[in-house]
């Protein structure tokens, strides 16, 4: 297998080696789906909605056309675990950590392929990295785990300690990669008042979709304990704008819907209600309610949160917090007359500017692309705000929708996939798709000012 792999990266790019991975993990995914042992008896998968499943799970969606507690089988969940796996941790990591068990070395061309993977600048201590976050991933599951499996047992959610730990063990590995599927029937609406259960959901939505290396530093800060720590650039960015954006995002939802879906509600119902579905709209895509009883200008507020997504480097998809934050900081920096982009007592790089909207742009125009494609696909069978929720909420991997996912047609669920996979495997990754190689610039052109605005 290894002689296999050398081979094809020898003739695909890097990235193109990447975005060939996660469509293997698709099509090994689909099989084992459509397997009779996958579904409950006398349960009918068509491949369509097995297909779909595929590319949910593998990208960390949560977007579904069938009800996953109704379909699967014990055999399907844990396929479906996973695939959240594979989607959320990442496929070279996993293929990393198992090169490590069988005591092989790894070559200089499949640390590149980890560095483009996991969204890293040099090829040092990726190894270390991998393993890492492979024992950190796995530690935080299994306390996820153990928690929720204690307390559905002890609040009678279920009756076994094995029904228990089963649901808690699905719900853990699902919240943590942000995979947003759930095996209770209907997301968390039946936790809806139970916020114990919201709380630790959300905590594990926040450490899957904040990104690795952030939680490499934390990590690092408490062990060391050394009050001249500093933390990069990234994880202050990351962290300030990921914080800001579920602030914002909370508070927006409470005052926007006070009126309207909260006004039978007491105060602790909206804040929870507001708060979850805003750490959600980061890529987590489970609910407590019903998101299409929202108004619709709260809709189209998750929308653009679906849209920025998680952090870089995380199981989430979108454009990415950073994205954001540097084209604020970009914009008031312009604004200011000012031609230093700075925070925090750095400067950014020009390349990270440009990155920041080239990402932004191409993720405008993929997402602007599928409302306007889906909409007249589905002749206009769903309401605009509709389409808009579920191609952001494809695009940045949420998995949250209005209820119309079961009910495209053949095509509008290939768009939807299509937006799916864009989503998780990235716009920088498709963007260098079409790359055979750093091209160097022999000779320039003549420069002349262009009028812009």
């Amino acid at each position: 297998m290894r002689k296999w792999m050398q081979a094809l990266s020898h003739k695909i790019t890097p990235t193109q080696f990447i975005v060939l991975s996660y469509a293997s993990a698709i099509a090994v995914t689909l099989l084992l789906l459509l397997l009779p042992i996958s579904v409950k008896p006398g349960v009918d998968l068509a491949w369509d909605d097995a297909l779909f499943t595929a590319v949910s799970g593998v990208s960390v969606t949560g977007l579904t056309t069938v009800n996953t507690a109704d379909t699967f089988s014990i055999f399907g969940t844990f396929v479906l675990m996973f695939s959240f796996q594979f989607g959320g941790i990442g496929i070279m990591a996993l293929g990393t950590f198992l090169w490590l068990v069988l005591g092989r070395n790894i070559s200089l061309s499949y640390r590149r392929l980890i560095m483009i993977d996991q969204n890293r600048h040099n090829l040092s201590g990726l190894v270390q990295l991998i393993r890492m976050l492979l024992y950190m991933a796995i530690g935080i599951e299994l306390v996820g785990t153990l928690i929720f499996g204690i307390y559905f047992y002890v609040q009678g959610y279920h009756d076994t300690w094995i029904g228990s730990f089963y649901h808690a063990l699905f719900h853990s590995v699902s919240s943590y990669t942000n995979a947003g599927f759930d095996i209770f029937g209907n997301s968390l609406a039946s936790f809806a008042n139970d916020y114990f259960v919201q709380f630790i959901s959300m905590m594990l939505l926040f450490l899957g979709a904040i990104g690795f290396p952030v939680l490499i530093e934390f990590r690092e800060f408490l062990l060391k304990r050394n009050r001249r720590f500093r933390f990069s650039l990234f994880t202050k960015l990351t962290t300030s704008m990921y914080v800001i954006l579920i602030a914002a995002g909370a508070l927006s939802i409470f005052i926007m819907e006070y009126d309207m879906y909260f006004a039978d509600k007491v105060w602790h119902e909206k804040l929870f209600f507001s708060l979850f579905n805003s750490v959600t709209t980061r890529s987590g895509g489970l609910s407590t309610m019903d998101v299409s009883s929202f108004d619709e200008p709260t809709q189209f507020i998750l929308s653009i949160l679906m849209f920025i997504g998680a952090s870089p480097s995380s199981v989430g998809g979108g454009i990415r917090t950073t994205t954001f934050a540097i084209i604020l900081l970009t914009l008031y920096t312009y604004a200011k007359g000012r031609s230093e982009v700075r925070v925090f007592r750095k400067s950014v790089r020009e390349e990270d500017i440009r990155k920041s909207f080239v990402v932004f742009s191409a993720g405008a125009i993929v997402v602007i692309g599928g409302i306007i494609t889906l909409d007249w696909i589905e002749q206009q069978k769903f309401s605009l705000m509709s389409v808009i929720f579920e191609v952001s909420s494809a695009f940045g991997t949420s998995g949250l929708s209005t209820g119309i996912t079961a009910d495209l047609s053949t095509v509008g669920k290939i768009i939807v996939m299509a937006l799916m996979f864009a989503g998780r495997v990235g716009i920088l990754s498709l963007l260098f798709l079409f790359r055979s190689g750093n091209r160097k610039e022999y000779y320039h052109y003549p420069k002349e000012d262009v009028i812009i605005g």
